[in-house]
């Protein structure tokens, strides 16, 4: 209806309200008077008295005419991430095209796709009240949402926008429709990860706990599953559990590191998908307490920052003992003046050697402290796999040195008795391994290659600053990273079996943290050394990383050795196998000196699951992180979740059937039903919504009716008084 018209009474009165009002009162007087004295034709002659005052009233009919709006209903297309699985998604698509196609009178309808918010799950209330926000409310019909029923912002009642508050205050409740992509209720069935723990120490077990449900008509708690398990593509475990029910699972953490641990669960029979029968988590691998012994020989002034550095570290069980006086060495002063406690040699270099993790000399001058036999343990603790980190100084230079005895022969540097000493200002700059190690690469302020090791100036930006004294050796093995004076090894690091070794032949990085010339990353040089030689695995000079993001695996291959560059083979979860080409980042050249020892590779990975890269030598895994884990919580297309709604509402649950092409999609109606849906068909109330186009008035009666009715009372008046 696009025009109508309404009728109503109204007035325009001839005179002013007061004289009508006058009048009245008069009229009332009068005939009360007249009664008063029991006069005959009183009541004829107030009547006519009335009918005078009511034409002098103006009586009017009033006519409008008005246009009547149409009304909006909210068509809301479910489009989230969980709508792919199966025909969902075109079923959807053809419902909206054929309703947004049909044509029903004095109905518009308004089509929101309403994709996923990325970490909520799929929010389509919100995307109703937003939709809703522009619609006058009195011209809101309601909404359909065509949707699989997994949506996570169902309010706990009806929307406001659904109840809007008519013009006498009362609250009018709209429709609300649901379609949906299926046949029917469908079954699932889901893995969830209850508890993971970011981390775990090594050598312990770590405790996984999980549950398998399954969702749907027909299916009940405690039927038997199989969850599969698997660390960083190893042997698979397969673990039988019940459903319904939360299941404890241990897991061993052999080393330190990241690990992939990937869960998959048995499928269900006529299950709708699969997609979250299988999740991944990370554990972290983690020591327990690093437990670090710390010798010092003549103290000096780089004995506190050793022990402020690794006192600062949690995970760091630090014993530490100062020589401060050798055996030799008498000079009267009384014990008790110089150790609390007597040097426990035995206990720390034979009983208890192999419980420590690291082993330091800072500034040791053997001189018959330490026997040969306790010597040689240092050097077999080495090669069982701990490490030991020297710091130089003239204590290496001269006859009876560590280098003449049994660690001797695991140092990666010889420094000779003549000229092995060089005191000289330079200033530590990184060698071109350095610049790839991960133990010194990226160094805050590191100076660039072409830098000059000494140099006269008090500072000079962008690089470190200097040092004084350093030892020059005459032959290295291993890795070196930092050069002194002349270019001469600074550090240098070096595997011995299955241990490791490094070697600064300086006794002066203290004054970094003095911040002499400038002062340089002393504190971090020292905790990525000690990291390195405790083998932690993001030091480690050889590495070959993966991860995934986006629907794209990086491949990230470091090499200390320069030639980083090769093809590495990619095995997805399905166990197809792809060559990748790993190229160097482009600021890299291949021959420059400062070269990164990088080389990159990226390919497609939107696979689930853990992918496997493999260079020949190393192995790294990676798995993709689920960016909204809700929408994949569970895949059923139901009516379970917004059914409650949906009653309240009036609004009716329509399944569309499994065939995209041609779904069973309602009709659309405008109804004046107390019900607004039936068998094939959806509707929405009418609200009379309009805009007034033009009003006009007519008296209600002629003026020559109003005279005759008044003079006819009033002669009926003057007949009755005559009569006896």
């Amino acid at each position: 209806m696009p025009h109508a018209l309404s009728r109503s009474l109204g007035f325009a009165p001839l005179v002013p309200l007061w004289v009508l009002a006058a009048l009245g009162l008069l009229a009332l007087a009068l005939c009360g008077y007249a009664l008063f004295r029991r006069s005959k034709g009183a009541v004829f002659r107030l009547a006519a008295m009335l009918s005078l005052l009511l034409w002098l009233a103006g009586p009017q009919r009033l006519h409008e005419s008005w246009h009547v709006l149409p009304e909006t209903a909210l068509l809301l297309v479910d489009q989230s991430p969980s709508m792919s699985v199966g025909q969902r998604a075109a079923i959807a698509r053809q419902a909206a095209s054929t309703l947004a196609q049909a044509h029903t009178e004095g109905l518009n309808l308004r089509t929101v796709p309403v994709r996923s918010s990325g970490h909520n799950g799929t929010r389509l209330f919100d995307a109703l009240d937003q939709a809703a926000a522009d619609i006058p409310p009195d011209q809101l019909a309601g909404a359909v949402m065509i949707t699989d029923g997994q949506v996570t912002d169902i309010p706990p009642g009806m929307p406001d926008r659904l109840r809007p508050t008519t013009p006498d205050g009362q609250h009018l409740t709209l429709p609300l429709h649901i379609l949906l992509p299926a046949r029917a209720e469908e079954t699932d069935r889901q893995l969830r990860i209850l508890q993971a723990p970011p981390y775990a120490i090594v050598g312990q077990p770590a405790s996984l706990r999980v549950q398998v449900d399954d969702l749907g008509p027909g299916t009940t708690p405690g039927m038997q599953a199989d969850v599969t398990l698997r660390v960083n593509g190893e042997e698979p475990v397969v673990i039988p559990v019940r459903t319904g029910s939360p299941q404890d699972i241990s897991l061993p953490v052999p080393r330190p590191g990241q690990m992939l641990v990937s869960l998959s669960v048995s499928p269900l029979e006529g299950e709708v998908s699969q997609i979250n029968n299988q999740s991944v988590t990370r554990i972290t691998g983690i020591r327990d307490r690093l437990r670090v012994l710390l010798i010092s020989g003549t103290p000096n002034q780089g004995e506190r920052v050793w022990r402020r550095l690794l006192k600062a570290d949690p995970s760091v069980d630090l014993i530490h003992f100062t020589i401060l006086r050798p055996p030799d060495k008498d000079d009267g002063t009384p014990l008790s003046d110089l150790a609390l406690i007597a040097f426990p040699v035995r206990e720390l270099f034979q009983d208890k050697i192999n419980q420590f993790d690291l082993i330091i000399l800072d500034g040791f001058e053997n001189r018959n402290i330490l026997p040969h036999a306790y010597l040689n343990n240092i050097a077999n603790f080495v090669r069982k796999g701990g490490g030991l980190l020297l710091t130089g100084g003239p204590e290496f230079v001269g006859p009876g040195t560590l280098q003449d005895t049994p660690v001797g022969d695991i140092l990666p540097a010889h420094v000779p008795s003549e000229g092995g000493m060089v005191e000289q200002r330079f200033r530590p700059k990184l060698t071109a391994e350095g610049r790839r190690h991960p133990v010194t690469a990226a160094l805050p302020g590191a100076p660039p290659p072409n830098s000059v090791g000494a140099d006269t100036a008090l500072s000079i930006p962008g690089q470190w600053g200097p040092w004084y004294r350093a030892l020059k050796p005459d032959s290295t093995h291993g890795q070196t990273l930092m050069s002194g004076p002349d270019n001469a090894p600074l550090l240098v690091l070096d595997h011995v079996d299955q241990g490791r070794v490094a070697l600064l032949l300086s006794d002066q990085i203290w004054l970094w943290s003095r911040g002499e010339g400038g002062g340089g990353p002393q504190a971090e040089l020292l905790r990525r050394i000690s990291h390195w030689l405790m083998k932690e695995p993001e030091l480690e000079e050889e590495q070959l990383t993966a991860g995934i993001a986006g629907g794209e695996l990086t491949v990230t291959r470091r090499s200390s050795t320069g030639d980083p560059h090769r093809s590495v083979t990619v095995t997805s979860p399905s166990g197809a196998t792809t060559s990748l080409r790993l190229q160097p980042p482009a600021e890299d050249t291949g021959n420059r000196e400062d070269a990164s020892g990088l080389s990159l590779g990226r390919m497609p990975a939107e696979q689930p699951g853990i992918w496997q890269v493999d260079d020949g030598t190393h192995k790294a895994f990676a798995a993709p992180v689920q960016a909204d884990p809700q929408e994949f919580a569970d895949l059923r297309t139901t009516a379970t979740r917004l059914n409650a709604l949906t009653t309240a509402s009036g609004g009716g649950v329509f399944w569309l059937g499994a065939d995209s092409e041609h779904p069973t999609v309602p009709a659309l109606r405008l109804t004046d039903d107390s019900t607004p849906h039936g068998a094939g068909w959806m509707g929405f109330p009418h609200r009379n919504a309009h805009v007034v186009t033009g009003r006009s008035a007519t008296p209600l009666l002629p003026a020559w009716v109003m005279l005759v009715a008044s003079l006819g009372l009033f002669f009926a008046g003057w007949w009755r008084e005559g009569r006896r």
